[in-house]
């Protein structure tokens, strides 16, 4: 079972007692997934959805705030779908519930609601849940990126619900995509919020565990990739140091050298992996600091450029 049926199986099993809320509700599911009939001169309702937990909690909701009588069927889609199709069938006149739900005008479904309607923040919450059961997806915070989505086939719509959404500052966006739109968030943190917001407190919870877990490894990888970077950049730099010193050697001669320059140029031979900090610590003088040895070892640097491109040395080492 995926993240999101996971989801919706939790909100369908969430309790509802007041009459309004469980109002909402059902107004956002029929109005984005139901389908008016016209049988014996009486309108007539079906709402489809690819979820049997959604289609239970239809019919539970409807047999429990309204007095009408429902059933559910399945059948399997066609083409290239492979999931079963939920049907819940309303077999006689739904003009009473309709209009009670908001939802029938001039005889249509209306895509929108009169959002004065929606005369709480409780209300609100249920009417996106609904939303949300009818046409919404939130992909598995541990295997992919974070992103929960509600679709609807009209704009009107969908930029209602965005406008829901962000009556509690979530600010979600909206795209349009497959003949329809898209309001969606990508931001874990809001994510967390209107899943707890509809009422999903499991799936609130699994989905911050896991976030706080992959943030984790995240910055174990960042420290783990920068320290690996600053090895290897250390290396490099150490393995260039000693090129430029055996080509001195070579081509000059370190006893030619200063006394300082020579010192340090015979330590780094001697210890050609050791960091700069701990080069210091051989000098028999006395230990100078990384400041210091890399001053030395840049010193040998140039010089070894200079005598690489024919320039003119410092004639203490002619």
């Amino acid at each position: 079972m995926s993240f999101a049926s996971d989801v919706k199986k939790e909100l369908t099993m969430l309790e509802i007692t007041k009459a309004t809320n469980a109002k909402a509700e059902l107004s956002a599911l029929i109005r984005m997934n139901g389908a008016l009939g016209l049988s014996n001169m009486q309108w007539t309702l079906s709402v489809q959805t690819e979820n049997a937990a959604t289609a239970r909690r239809i019919l539970s909701l409807l047999q429990k705030f309204y007095d009408v009588v429902a059933e559910i069927s399945v059948r399997r889609q066609m083409k290239l779908k492979k999931n079963n199709l939920y049907v819940v069938h309303i077999n006689q006149d739904v003009n009473a519930l309709l209009n009670d739900l908001h939802i029938f005008e001039n005889g249509e479904i209306t895509t929108t609601v009169d959002v004065s309607w929606l005369a709480d923040e409780g209300m609100i919450r249920s009417y996106l849940r609904g939303a949300f059961l009818a046409a919404g997806s939130v992909n598995n915070p541990e295997t992919s990126r974070y992103h929960l989505e509600i679709y609807s086939l009209y704009e009107e719509q969908a930029q209602q619900i965005a406008e829901l959404i962000d009556v509690f500052k979530l600010r979600p966006k909206i795209v349009e995509r497959r003949s329809g739109y898209i309001v969606y968030l990508k931001e874990a943190d809001k994510i967390v919020d209107l899943l707890n917001l509809m009422g999903a407190t499991m799936a609130m919870l699994k989905f911050e565990d896991i976030r706080v877990m992959r943030d984790m490894r995240n910055s174990v990888n960042r420290l783990v990739n920068a320290e690996n970077a600053n090895i290897d950049k250390t290396v490099s730099a150490s393995q260039k140091q000693v090129q430029d010193i055996e080509f001195l050697d070579e081509e000059l001669g370190l006893d030619r050298l200063p006394p300082k320059l020579r010192e340090i140029a015979e330590i780094r031979l001697a210890h050609r992996d050791d960091p700069l900090s701990e080069l210091g610590q051989y000098v028999q003088s006395g230990t100078i600091t990384k400041s210091g040895v890399n001053h030395r070892l840049r010193k040998l640097s140039v010089l070894a450029e200079t005598l690489r491109t024919g320039g003119q040395l410092p004639k203490n080492i002619k």
